[in-house]
């Protein structure tokens, strides 16, 4: 009989517990600061400690396609920015977006899930004077970005008034450390698709860029003062540079690239208007262009300074390009006929390796080096380029003195 009132009193202190406990929870969640999140993003917060979904319906969100969804956007982006650990989820649905910024830093990692189709406002008033970015990511860290959504610029209205008007980056970031973007489509594009400004520790992945051949000023992937990036499985066409690399990047790899229409994979231009511009460490490895104005590219303005160094271009295959391979140390894209000038940014140790396929011009090869600093340690290996419909293509060089490794057609005289 002892025994079973010592059972029953066990019973009792453990009901007592569990009750006590429940009444500490729901007065704990009484007293959070979060109660007035949605009850979706709610339910995710106590289904999981570590990372809590957000979805951008849940704050107001309209996603037809005609009300601009800004402020839903920015509510939603605070709430998952201040939790620990957040997935903000954009469902398959058409949501209409003016200028605005994904500011951190946050407080844990963060995702920004794509499902659905993001597009611009094409209203300029909505841009101000400045006009410069559509969707930036600012001061992020351990951001991903993915999803196998859509960002679309709606660049028509832009590309019709180039001239006349600022143009926006669609898709921008910036001061942002261990980033991940996969699994993306950018199109059409007011200006640049993807800008990667002043960034370290990036990863681009399964993109797909396009915009019509004609649209002006649309780069597909901008690199800037960014360190160790890697961009790969892409698939890029513009109406500019599939790839452009400029000052302040430091060991940058483009692997697994198809790129077409565009100008080709640019490092520069670089030294514009007497400044100085240092890139190194760039790697090019398994690329595939076709029709392209150029394949690969450096170029550089006279009267810069600075260097351009330990470059890699190899395994590529080029289809009818106007110009496959191309240094110009007197790069000049200004109506007025560019001045001589003595100095210049210093091109050296770049190598070209297994390049094959056809070139759109009688010039595959052309190097227009600086008389005053010319290129150094270009070395060329395996490479076969022929006139796209029979015939042997050239090369033309200047103030170059290149080392040739097994075959390499055409070569410099």
């Amino acid at each position: 009989m002892d025994s079973k009132r010592s059972v029953l009193h066990i019973h009792a202190i453990i009901i007592s517990i569990f009750f006590l406990f429940s009444s500490l929870c729901c007065r704990l969640l009484q007293e959070d600061p979060r109660v007035h999140l949605p009850s979706r993003a709610r339910r995710s917060l106590l289904s999981s400690a570590s990372t809590s979904n957000f979805d951008i319906d849940d704050f107001g969100a309209q996603g037809d396609g005609s009300h601009d969804d800004v402020r839903a956007f920015h509510k939603a982006w605070k709430e998952a920015c201040s939790a620990t650990g957040a997935a903000l989820v954009v469902p398959k649905k058409n949501y209409l977006l003016g200028p605005i910024t994904f500011a951190g830093p946050c407080q844990g990692n963060i995702t920004f899930q794509i499902n659905g189709i993001i597009r611009a406002s094409t209203d300029q008033s909505d841009y101000g004077e400045d006009g410069r970015h559509w969707i930036m990511f600012d001061g992020v860290q351990n951001l991903v970005v993915q999803g196998g959504g859509t960002f679309d610029g709606n660049g028509l209205i832009w590309w019709q008034n180039s001239c006349k008007i600022n143009k926006a980056l669609a898709l921008t970031f910036n001061n942002c450390e261990n980033l991940i973007t996969q699994n993306l489509k950018i199109q059409n594009a007011q200006q640049i698709h993807v800008s990667f400004d002043k960034c370290s520790g990036v990863r681009a992945a399964d993109l797909q860029v396009t915009s019509p051949g004609s649209s002006p000023n649309t780069d597909g992937i901008h690199v800037t003062g960014t360190q160790n990036i890697q961009i790969s499985s892409s698939i890029i066409g513009t109406g500019d540079d599939c790839i452009s690399i400029v000052d302040g990047s430091q060991n940058v790899q483009a692997m697994d690239i198809t790129c077409g229409p565009g100008h080709g994979i640019s490092i520069g231009s670089l030294g514009s208007g007497n400044s100085e511009a240092h890139v190194s460490g760039v790697t090019v490895n398994r690329a595939n262009f076709s029709g392209t104005t150029n394949g690969v590219r450096i170029k550089t303005w006279q009267g810069g300074s600075g260097s351009a160094s330990n470059i890699k271009f190899q395994n590529i295959e080029m289809h009818d390009v106007s110009n496959p391979i191309i240094i110009d140390q007197n790069y000049c894209d200004q109506d007025e006929p560019c001045k001589q000038q003595k100095s210049a940014v210093e091109v050296k140790n770049v190598m070209y390796q297994n390049i094959k396929g056809t070139s759109a011009s009688d010039v595959a090869i052309e190097f227009n080096c600086s008389q005053s600093v010319p290129c150094e340690g270009i070395v060329l290996q395996n490479i076969n380029m022929q006139r796209t419909g029979g015939g042997s293509a050239t090369a033309s060089c200047n103030n170059i003195d290149p080392k040739n490794i097994g075959a390499v057609s055409p070569r410099c005289s």
